[in-house]
């Protein structure tokens, strides 16, 4: 079984004390790929030796994080653009909207998506949208900027059905990930109406663990767990849900 985490912040402090370890469980459980995807520049130097210590297993994303886009966001995206100059990348992200943690800086938080959006159109990456409490402003944006150039993953995906159409409609996979196990994360009661083909898999992690490890520090070997939830929800083996996923990722980031 071949399985690929989209979406996993392996350079995140929380590894600090048992990174490798971290990462050699989740290769034993059959997880192959880790895409990371970037913050902003206080992190390049992190995904740069973590990329070196697994160049077979990594591979890099590069962009600017909403929760990132202070008032200082010219310089990171600046720094961002250098980064796609000196070499290559696997996706733009990640990047979008979030309005959870401050609403005061949405002006500039639409003006840095739209224009990594740009950063991906003249790469020719897919982009790794983040969205929390922002649906109907992400999707504002990406109905400004639709093109058939522009494709993805909506990271995380906590929408409702309806979302989730739109989410697709826009030539975005949807990233589902340990809020699929939760009570009350509500995407197990519709996910199943959703088409495989239209499906990721991610950890996020060290964020959002999937039960029975709810609450505690995630890590990319727990994908594991949201394999089986979705072979449950789906009806169909583990073996299927991790060929399909797998499959799709490939699809997605070219690899």
């Amino acid at each position: 079984m071949i399985l690929t985490d989209t979406h996993t912040h392996l350079y995140s402090e929380a590894f600090d004390n048992d990174r490798h370890e971290m990462i050699n469980r989740a290769i034993s459980k059959g997880v192959q790929r880790f895409f990371i995807p970037a913050i902003d520049s206080s992190y390049t130097n992190a995904m740069y030796k973590l990329e070196d210590d697994f160049p077979n297993q990594v591979f890099l994303m590069m962009g600017l994080h909403p929760t990132s886009v202070k008032a200082n966001f010219k310089d990171e995206l600046a720094h961002v653009e250098a980064q796609f100059q000196k070499r290559s990348f696997h996706a733009v992200g990640e990047i979008g909207i979030d309005l959870y943690w401050d609403k005061s800086t949405l002006d500039i938080q639409i003006e840095a998506f739209k224009y990594q959006i740009n950063l991906a159109k003249k790469y020719k990456l897919p982009i790794v949208i983040h969205c929390r409490e922002a649906f109907d402003e992400i999707f504002q944006v990406l109905e400004d900027e639709k093109s058939e150039d522009v494709f993805g993953i909506f990271h995380c995906f906590t929408g409702n059905l309806d979302q989730a159409k739109q989410a697709i409609s826009y030539n975005m996979k949807l990233g589902i990930g340990g809020v699929v196990t939760f009570k009350n994360g509500k995407i197990d009661q519709f996910i199943n109406q959703i088409g495989l083909e239209h499906i990721v898999l991610e950890t996020d992690s060290p964020y959002l663990a999937p039960k029975p490890y709810r609450g505690k520090r995630n890590e990319s070997s727990y994908i594991i767990n949201v394999v089986e939830k979705l072979s449950e929800l789906y009806r169909i083996s583990v073996d299927e849900i991790a060929m399909i996923t797998t499959e799709n990722s490939k699809t997605i980031f070219g690899i």
